[in-house]
């Protein structure tokens, strides 16, 4: 592939996904667009970077975009994010009105483990009046989080045998998600570098693990844009690896708690 058709489609897929691919992912482009080439008859990168610069291509640079989006999720995972979770969530609910409903935001939720990880922690402190909203850049994730069906497989990575048997019913070789737990959940395709207002205020965020994706300008953006949907308490969750440092002033780290971040004293006054 030429650089220069690398550096079309790179520059497209960060526009539309925030996403950085640098020249030594182009790897990456081969194993993950073979498929895409091969369904178009498109003959190689070069000429797809070629199609895509007609504003008609609008379905296939989506595709593109889908396809070059990296979709790993697991339930509870890394652990310390749920039990902070559980911990928080009984203060928070005293805190709050008795008819307050709860709303929690799974930000690029991938296929879903994470909100019914989130929906399972709820269930068990007898929380029913809540939402839970997962948002995916992709159509095909999204589809896949709405049918709440995994493979066995995918149910032993981090959700533990009790929880198994409780929330889920077996299909087949696959495990499907009770319809209480699937009635506190929504899931709908979201843009992170969209305009979010329209969503409202969430007590939780979670956004873990795609700030890595992003380069710092991007991060920054993001992360403003998530801290002015939480509530002046509510709690923002990030990927082990991710941090606010150097990107945003409107948040600040939990003191002990990995990953767990509060909006800071100046944003807390503008959430009120």
């Amino acid at each position: 592939m030429n650089a220069e058709g690398f550096a079309s489609i790179a520059a497209l897929v960060k526009a539309r996904s925030g996403i950085v691919l640098t020249p030594d992912k182009e790897y990456m482009l081969e194993t993950r667009l073979a498929p895409l080439l091969k369904q178009d008859g498109i003959a190689s990168l070069d000429m797809l970077a070629l199609k895509l610069r007609d504003p008609r291509a609008e379905a296939l640079a989506r595709a593109v975009t889908e396809a070059l989006t990296t979709n790993e999720s697991s339930f509870f995972r890394d652990g310390k994010p749920f039990d902070h979770l559980r911990r928080l969530l009984p203060k928070l609910m005293a805190a709050r009105a008795p008819d307050h409903r709860l709303r929690i935001w799974s930000a690029a939720c991938s296929t879903g483990q994470e909100a019914y990880s989130v929906a399972m922690i709820l269930a068990e402190l007898g929380i029913r009046n809540a939402e839970i909203l997962g948002t995916d850049l992709s159509r095909e994730v999204v589809e896949r989080a709405r049918e709440g069906s995994f493979t066995q497989f995918e149910v032993q990575r981090g959700l533990p045998v009790q929880m198994l048997v409780k929330y889920f019913r077996q299909e087949g070789g696959r495990w499907r998600v009770q319809p209480a737990l699937r009635e506190m959940t929504r899931f709908e395709e979201r843009n992170l570098l969209v305009d979010h207002r329209m969503l409202g205020r969430f007590d939780i965020v979670f956004c873990r693990n795609v700030l890595i994706y992003f380069d710092p300008q991007t991060k920054g953006r993001v992360l403003n844009a998530l801290a002015a949907q939480m509530a002046a308490d509510g709690v923002m969750y990030l990927g082990g690896a991710e941090t606010v440092l150097g990107l945003t002033d409107r948040l600040a780290a939990v003191m002990g708690e990995r990953g767990a971040y509060a909006l800071a004293p100046a944003a807390t006054r503008m959430a009120g």
